[in-house]
């Protein structure tokens, strides 16, 4: 609606994000203004890594004449199903996170042309290998996110950084995380 083209004016036009992270829950209305913009991303929000995405994500639905009951699609599925009819691959791309790689396989083979934008690497028990090894294919990519590993390297037992070290040991946790992802490439 109005809120949501305000919003994509504002992160598209004013600031000149190339990417904004969006919740679909609201319907196409609240996503539409985004994909709008020619060279612009809606990053969607489908099945993410924090482990209460459960409480909503998983939720399977059984949807009959707009009746939601249990037992059919789960929520993370229907999201993204609606939001390819919404979009492109050119222009919506789905955050699927690290910490289920089993699902980010089975994500992977219904919507093998979109980006996805993977949190959940290192600290929430993501890993790089699972990433490319379920995520990866020859023609689409992922852009992986590794935060807190990189940002608080320093208070890892076996960093040899201090804490006025701290931009040392996330320089160095970086180039770590780069290198392994570089292995699969």
């Amino acid at each position: 609606g109005n809120t949501a083209e305000r919003y994509a004016q504002a992160f598209f036009v004013k600031a000149d994000c190339d990417a904004v992270t969006l919740a679909p829950y609201m319907g196409k209305d609240s996503v539409a203004p985004f994909l709008a913009f020619k060279g612009k991303w809606a990053v969607v929000l489908a099945l993410t890594s924090n482990p209460s995405a459960a409480d909503f994500e998983m939720e399977s639905l059984a949807l009959k004449d707009n009746d939601v009951s249990q037992g059919g699609t789960p929520l993370y599925k229907r999201v993204i199903e609606r939001s390819m009819e919404w979009g492109t691959p050119e222009n919506t791309m789905f955050v699927v996170g690290a910490t289920r790689p089993g699902k980010l396989a089975e994500i992977r083979k219904y919507c093998p042309d979109n980006f996805f934008l993977v949190p959940g690497v290192g600290a929430q028990g993501g890993s790089v290998s699972e990433v490319a090894k379920y995520g990866m294919n020859s023609h689409c990519g992922l852009l992986v996110n590794v935060s807190r590993d990189i940002l608080f390297a320093w208070k890892k037992q076996d960093s040899p950084y201090s804490e006025h070290e701290y931009s040392k040991a996330a320089s160095a946790a970086a180039e770590a995380v780069a290198k392994e992802m570089s292995l699969y490439l």
